[in-house]
């Protein structure tokens, strides 16, 4: 791994000795990519021999990206769209991988300035930046890590395995797969905790260690990207819809996190719930009060719609639980003996049409304003909410796109921490695909963006 720099003149030092080695290892050219605001990553590629540039000068892009929809139609907001404008991507050198499953490639992610040299405030790289920033100042840091679920299927869209869920079968009919992908994991210094056939048709999921939160986010980018070329060198298609097969179990892309301060785990050795400590558990009071807003950013397309059902444990209810997979707000402690390391918080509002930047960065905020505010947690639900009394169920999370974007608006301080480009941009796309897409049944919603994500 390459160390990030700021100056120009560093910046261009160091990624001419990241270039000589590329070169040296075979590499022709390195892949840029950031997620637009629908959750598609996108690409930008420079030959090898010209990755300096790239990183002392950035190379250019359009605004008008922040206004793609996922079908590649654009729409324009309020303060964002249209063709005026462009902007730099400059190339995070500290996160630059040579890809294993793509030989002859490397890749990075970028951030995105403005062409006087300034950070672009709507780029959610750069908002995720700002809010482990601000975290910081309130004396937190984080380890978050994503569970990534994706379809695995043949080119014409039929699923690749039809072993049963959580099968042996399954894992056996598609070894080689697997086996490609931890080795090219491994080769990517990309630390997989579990890789296991999932629930879902043809479903797997793979859960990688835990970061910081930006690093966390960048994983997810290289894991997909990981996953599906290597399901293309077998023949096979994956996708990371939040549903891939109508009127079936949809992908989540869960978010784990623990605050962390003066090197303690604020969610164990405590005298609070299961061993939180106070701040601890002020940090997830103030995430489930606010976890409409999150589920905004978190869920927000038509395909997390069709997701959000209950008993698919996507977590639709706004309540938390030990160990309740039905929870909007899953708790978990751990094995005992390792728990002031593993305690920690699983968002299940999260799916694969989300900007993982824009999450990572959202819960960094939430938790900076409760983390000193006293909160205490409600009385935690104890069993699959759908199955109380009507009267008794906790609130339903926002399961329609107009919902979402709604309960986004509502909350005044995660709408300001995005600032006025960044959430105009997201709503306008949002509010765009639900006028589109929002119009077609299940089937074809489904067909539409399987293979967009």
């Amino acid at each position: 791994m390459w160390e990030p720099v700021l100056d120009r003149d560093a910046r261009a030092a160091a990624a001419r000795a990241a270039a000589a080695e590329l070169a040296a290892a075979g590499v022709h050219g390195v892949a840029l990519t950031w997620v637009d605001n629908t959750g598609v990553t996108r690409v930008k590629a420079v030959p090898t021999g010209r990755l300096e540039h790239a990183a002392a000068w950035g190379v250019g892009m359009s605004k008008v990206h922040d206004v793609f929809c996922v079908d590649d139609s654009i729409t324009t907001g309020d303060l964002i769209g249209g063709p005026v404008g462009d902007l730099r991507l400059h190339p995070d050198l500290g996160a630059l991988t040579v890809l294993a499953a793509a030989p002859g490639w490397a890749w990075a992610p970028v951030d995105r300035w403005t062409q006087d040299g300034e950070p672009y405030p709507p780029d959610q790289r750069l908002f995720a930046q700002r809010l482990v920033e601000r975290a910081r100042a309130a004396g937190l840091t984080f380890r978050m890590a994503f569970e990534i679920e994706w379809y695995l299927g043949r080119p014409d869209g039929s699923p690749a395995a039809d072993g049963p869920a959580y099968g042996m079968a399954r894992l056996g009919q598609l070894a080689d797969f697997g086996r490609d992908l931890l080795a090219a994991l491994a080769a990517q210094a990309v630390p997989v905790e579990q890789f296991h056939p999932e629930y879902g048709h043809s479903q797997f999921e793979l859960s990688t260690a835990a970061a910081d939160p930006v690093g966390a986010a960048d994983r997810v980018v290289l894991v997909r990207e990981t996953v599906r070329a290597l399901a293309l060198s077998h023949g096979l298609r994956a996708s990371f819809a939040p549903v891939s097969v109508a009127e079936h179990v949809g992908n989540g892309m869960h978010l784990h996190f623990s605050p962390w301060a003066g090197g303690a785990n604020l969610l164990a050795g405590g005298d609070g719930p299961y061993g939180m400590t106070r701040r601890g558990e002020s940090v997830l009071a103030g995430v489930l009060d606010r976890l409409p807003a999150l589920a905004g950013l978190g869920a927000p397309s038509w395909g997390s719609a069709l997701r959000q059902a209950p008993q698919r444990w996507a977590g639709t209810y706004q309540c938390w639980g030990h160990e309740n997979r039905e929870a909007g707000l899953r708790f978990v402690t751990g094995a005992a003996g390792a728990r002031e390391q593993s305690a920690n918080a699983e968002v299940k509002c999260v799916d694969g049409s989300a900007n993982p930047y824009l999450v990572v960065g959202a819960v960094c905020a939430l938790a900076a304003d409760a983390a000193d505010a006293g909160l205490r947690l409600p009385s935690e639900v104890t069993a699959d909410p759908f199955t109380l009394a009507e009267g008794r169920r906790p609130p339903r999370l926002p399961d329609t796109p107009a919902l979402a974007a709604a309960a986004l608006r509502a909350d005044g301080g995660l709408c300001a921490a995005l600032g006025e480009g960044l959430l105009d941009a997201f709503t306008a796309v949002h509010r765009a695909e639900a006028e589109t897409l929002g119009r077609l049944d299940p089937e074809h919603l489904v067909e539409t963006v399987r293979w967009r994500y």
